[in-house]
């Protein structure tokens, strides 16, 4: 059927219909979900924000009994400098199951951090660009797994002033009293 512009219908529909780029055929995979992620990125924009906490509040947090300190890092980065206390599970490795092994619970108050947080010349904490920010993709990939209880250090701190404790290969133990 022509409409008097000389348009059929069919047309009308495919010009508005979301299409993949002329001439492709969409790809399509069940186990991956862009909306749904677009969803839950913009779920968590508020909540997220309102959750990144000051280094005073987060070594506050550390000491609560039950917290859960995630470092999403590679655990090559973990071994040479980490805040004292965390377990690490790379971001790469987050399935159901593995953050079950390591968070008890999906309301279990879990703190992320990420190289970004860190300033001073620490080999384990490169900054990466700000918009692929680890803490950016572990919060809402957290979020996805159903953890409603996540918090991040929201700051970047200089590694050397920081009030954090570290461990791992690159950090220097404090001296050691001399004995008399």
């Amino acid at each position: 059927m022509k409409f008097a512009s000389g348009v059929t219908v069919c047309g009308l529909l495919v010009s508005v219909l979301p299409s993949p780029a002329f001439g492709q055929t969409p790809i399509i995979n069940d186990q991956i979900d862009y909306a749904g992620f677009r969803k839950i990125v913009a779920e968590v924009e508020t909540v997220r924000e309102s959750r990144r906490l000051t280094e005073e509040k987060f070594a506050q947090a550390l000491a609560e009994p039950g917290v859960v300190l995630l470092d999403a890092r590679s655990a090559s980065m973990f071994a040479l400098r980490h805040i004292k206390g965390a377990v690490n599970l790379p971001f790469t490795d987050f399935t159901a199951e593995s953050l079950a092994r390591v968070i008890p619970t999906k309301t279990t108050k879990v703190l992320i951090y990420c190289n970004n947080n860190f300033t001073g010349d620490s080999p384990a904490f490169r900054v990466k660009a700000i918009t692929a920010s680890l803490n950016l993709s572990t919060y809402t990939s957290l979020r996805s797994y159903g953890y409603t209880n996540v918090h991040e250090l929201g700051p970047a701190v200089d590694v050397a002033r920081t009030a954090l404790v570290f461990e791992g290969a690159d950090v220097t133990p404090p001296p050691r009293p001399v004995d008399r």
